[in-house]
């Protein structure tokens, strides 16, 4: 039979356990301490960590703006024809006679992601993403010649996963810059974006926009001057990611005719020298029968908080005459073709341009 349990019983047992129950609580508030202390440590550890790397990562872009400051201030950006200007960037070709403009003499100003004017959503998204603040025709209009444009399976204009127009607006924008031009040649480069998929019979769709126009794909072009593929004009080199590459002697140019050796690095002396390492493996203009991209840009990334396009690429952007500069110095000016960068200006294209007449005329 159990014992009665009375009110002094009841007493008598909580005295008993008390002692043991607070023990216990100090116990168990003594190992939250211990978590929440473990806890901060690690929080703290992981900031300063943070922190320590973010200190590290703008030290060494700093580092790498003044060994570019310095090449520049220490060799300038003299090179052959560098005094020339075209009087009219808009037909500059023409100026320079087409007649003696082979297409591997050509350097040719390029624009990297060049449809991304209107990218995103203004102030919020488009920072992040735009690499042109000019339309297509204001481009062309301006003296760039390779128009670099990424698609996706609706045939909109992307970069990622950011949208912006119909490829019909740049397709409307290139026939208009031709319609009021005659002798200027075009490089469109158009590829399906990484991370979506081909648009169904996009090659048709480009024969029929740009047929007229369309030099087809044959590797003696290099060695012709603009005057002998006149009246066509449009170079269109099509990327689809699965469906069948283009092939020789079609309207269209497969991948392997225009290559570049991309890194991704937002440091702008590390990318610099990389494009001059990887131009000196190419093969001369001369013999050459593909075209080899260098991008003078930089690319914003996810361990830095500057991610916007502008001042990152903004790094690099003012050394393109330098770059030019050095290919003589490092005797691989004739492995330059096609020189592309992020919110193309006037003085860039006027350096592609001069370095395309010191060719011409026999000065480089």
């Amino acid at each position: 039979m159990l014992p009665i349990m009375t009110h002094k019983n009841l007493l008598f047992f909580s005295a008993q356990l008390a002692p043991i129950y607070s023990q216990k609580k100090a116990e168990e508030e003594e190992e939250e301490e211990d978590r929440i202390r473990s806890a901060s440590s690690f929080f703290i550890l992981e900031m300063g960590s943070h922190v320590s790397k973010q200190v590290q990562r703008r030290k060494a872009i700093s580092t790498e703006k003044k060994t570019l400051c310095d090449l520049h201030q220490n060799c300038g950006e003299e090179f052959p024809g560098c005094d020339y200007k075209p009087s009219d960037r808009k037909n500059w070709m023409a100026g320079i006679n087409p007649e003696k403009v082979h297409i591997n003499k050509i350097v040719w100003p390029g624009t990297h992601d060049s449809a991304t004017n209107k990218i995103g959503f203004p102030a919020i998204t488009r920072p992040f993403a735009q690499c042109q603040s000019l339309s297509i025709y204001q481009q062309l209009v301006k003296g760039t010649r390779v128009l670099d444009i990424r698609i996706q399976e609706d045939r909109r204009v992307c970069h990622g996963i950011l949208l912006t127009y119909s490829i019909d607006v740049v397709i409307n924008d290139v026939k208009k810059f031709l319609s009021e031009t005659q002798s200027e040649i075009i490089i469109l480069e158009i590829r399906t974006e990484f991370g979506h998929e081909d648009p169904p019979d996009f090659d048709k769709y480009l024969v029929d926009q740009l047929g007229e126009f369309l030099i087809h794909q044959d590797e003696h072009v290099f060695n012709k001057t603009i005057a002998e593929l006149l009246p066509r004009r449009v170079i269109c080199v099509w990327k689809p990611r699965k469906s069948p590459q283009a092939k020789a002697g079609s309207p269209l140019w497969n991948a392997g005719h225009l290559k570049d050796n991309w890194i991704d690095t937002d440091l702008p002396s590390t990318k610099f020298e990389s494009n001059l390492k990887h131009l000196s493996e190419q093969p001369p203009v001369s013999t050459r029968k593909f075209f080899y991209r260098v991008e003078n840009t930089v690319t914003p990334q996810a361990d830095n908080p500057v991610l916007c396009v502008k001042p990152v690429t903004g790094r690099i952007h003012g050394f393109a005459r330098l770059f030019i500069t050095q290919c003589f110095s490092k005797g691989v000016a004739d492995r330059l073709q096609i020189f592309s960068t992020d919110f193309i200006d006037e003085d860039f294209v006027d350096a592609c341009v001069a370095a395309t007449y010191a060719r011409v005329e026999g000065k480089a």
